[in-house]
């Protein structure tokens, strides 16, 4: 028997649960703890990695890869760190299966995040990023935020449209405190993790995102990135040169991706086991390193010495090379991370090579570096993580030049387009892409695949088996009984459908079996077919009736055309009056 206590607590977790299912106000309010949280944890994952990479390559400064130079013993790091990363990966692997990021839990699983999965995404993160592989902490950003607001808004049981707009408000909030730029944050809560500008997420993103990033500020985390405002006035000129620079970058960054699936499908291909496969691309990584350091982690340093030097340009060519290479390296080795930062370094460095290009071509106006890289870290962001407007408002955000940020939004729309018209994916669902899973954004597509042939069919259907006769058929159904019936053979296997109409017709013998009328070359459904499956099935077919069966063609259930419709606009009008806070 259940305590007063127990009964109390059960009683007054039902009432919060409640408030919260029920008030918009207090799901504001929750977004604003949800973004405290995210941003306590933004600074242990940034501290922790920043100690790992201090412990292991003793450098001076605040930053692995704004080094001058590595001690060459010290990058032995990359293997051993491959060694625990690749290890640590197959034990996990042999009791979870693939741990869901916040994109995909927000696109096919209603924003439900196991807990196991993030705490597995970010230490997989850590010993990647800590060990000074080239990848971002940003996958670990997102995912600590996107995790404990599943986690708490799971627990509250929120509906699925709240869970998914509370796991974008913690994703943007870490991304917010990172980068200490709540619009950056809070529009990439919109575009990367919702999939869309929705009313309702509206206040509770934006209250996650400036809570984040007024703590980060309160506690002196240091923004990642940092540059001044336009160094000229912007012409008419220059937005189609920028323009060019963001056609370039989605160029640039369409090789990248490809390069990484590349990498990732030859080692998959070779007879380098999965544990080790981090370990061999940590000894590719240490002449890289060697190179430059500006290759190692995610480049944040090495960004701000780069944007505040003048550099040669046969230096930055090198750079980025080599950038593109390390990246390219760790994660088709097995590394976790992202290219989020790294895809903005990137720009950045061919932000630079455009403007200094650009100098050695007569009549053309020159193009201010600084600014040219800011335009290219904007564009070649949008090309390669997505979200135009995300990468605009960290342009405004870091530069407070308006000006600036509208070339960055010309140059990030050429980008995206060109993108989406070539290669279709950004890098987060190009992932996901070659896993097997067709989604393009963050857009909520989980409520298909749930709505399945087995959850709509009609079960214990009306059946016959094929031996009857068809006066035995005419006196179990009469007309006006009901308008078919399904019939089976002796083993209860699915043979086809009979229009009651057409078993009284008149020049039909009474003693010939019905199941001569049910041969049909109709498809039969299974009963995971989701939605999509199921409509595409009712128009090859054309028929108004399928069957539902199991694998051995046991008869389940029946479905109609009629009532899949149905469904369908049902949930599709249930999808847009969540997009509306309705």
């Amino acid at each position: 028997m259940p305590t007063a206590a127990t009964r109390y607590y059960g009683r007054s977790v039902t009432s919060v649960r409640s408030v919260f299912r029920s008030s918009e106000g207090a799901l504001i309010v929750l977004s604003v703890g949800i973004g405290i949280a995210a941003g306590l944890l933004t600074i242990f994952l940034h501290q922790t990695a920043h100690f790992l990479q201090s412990f292991l390559y003793g450098f001076a400064g605040n930053s692995l890869s704004a080094s001058s130079r590595v001690e060459p013993l010290r990058l032995i790091a990359l293997p051993i760190g491959g060694l625990i990363l690749g290890f640590g990966t197959r034990a996990a692997m042999r009791r979870w299966r693939t741990p869901v990021d916040v994109v995909e839990a927000n696109a096919l699983h209603g924003g439900v995040i196991p807990w196991r999965d993030s705490v597995l995404v970010c230490a997989q993160t850590l010993a990647s990023n800590g060990t000074g592989a080239s990848v971002g902490l940003e996958a670990a950003y997102g995912q600590a935020g996107g995790g404990v607001a599943s986690l708490v808004g799971d627990w509250l049981r929120l509906r699925r449209a709240d869970l998914r707009t509370l796991v974008g408000a913690g994703a943007g909030a870490a991304i917010g405190a990172a980068f200490s730029a709540p619009l950056a944050g809070a529009f990439y809560g919109f575009e990367i993790v919702l999939g869309a500008y929705t009313p309702a997420a509206i206040a509770p993103v934006g209250a996650a995102c400036i809570s984040a990033v007024l703590l980060v500020r309160v506690l002196g985390f240091p923004a990642y990135v940092t540059a001044l405002p336009g160094a000229r006035a912007i012409t008419g000129t220059d937005y189609l040169l920028y323009a060019f620079l963001g056609i370039l970058c989605a160029a640039i960054a369409i090789a990248i991706m490809r390069a990484v699936t590349w990498i990732e499908a030859t080692v998959r291909a070779s007879p380098i086991p999965d544990a080790l496969r981090p370990v061999v691309g940590g000894l590719v990584l240490i002449p890289l390193a060697i190179i430059t350091p500006q290759a190692l982690s995610s480049g944040h340093g090495a960004l701000h010495i780069d944007l505040g030097a003048t550099m040669a340009l046969r230096f930055l060519v090198l750079v980025l090379l080599v950038k593109i290479a390390a990246s390219s390296i760790s994660l088709g080795f097995g590394f976790r991370g992202g290219l989020f930062f790294a895809s903005l370094f990137i720009g950045t460095l061919v932000g630079q090579l455009f403007a200094g290009a650009l100098s050695y071509v007569p009549d053309l106006p020159q193009l201010d570096p600084s600014d040219a890289a800011l335009i290219g870290m904007a564009a070649m962001g949008v090309a390669i993580v997505g979200g135009p407007m995300t990468m605009s408002m960290l342009v405004l955000e870091t530069t407070h030049d308006f000006a600036l940020t509208g070339v960055a939004v010309v140059a990030g729309l050429c980008a995206s387009t060109v993108v989406r018209e070539t290669f279709g994916f950004s890098f987060s669902t190009w992932r996901l892409h070659t896993r097997g899973e067709n989604i393009r954004s963050a857009r909520d597509v989980g409520w298909v695949r749930n709505l399945t042939a087995g959850k709509m069919m009609q079960r214990s259907p009306d059946s016959v088996p094929a031996s009857t006769s068809v006066a035995e058929f005419r006196r179990r159904f009469p007309l006006g009984s009901t308008g078919r019936v399904a019939v089976v053979d002796a083993t209860a296997h699915y043979v086809g459908i009979v229009d009651t109409v057409r078993a009284f017709d008149p020049t039909l013998a009474e003693d010939s079996d019905i199941g001569t009328l049910a041969a049909s070359d109709d498809p039969a459904l299974r009963p995971a077919d989701d939605v999509r499956a199921v409509m595409t099935a009712f128009d090859s077919s054309d028929a108004p009736y399928l069957a539902v069966t199991d694998e051995h063609g046991t008869l389940l259930g029946t479905l109609s055309e009629r009532f899949v419709h149905r469904r369908y606009a049902e949930e599709v009008e249930k999808a847009h009056r969540e997009t509306f806070g309705e």
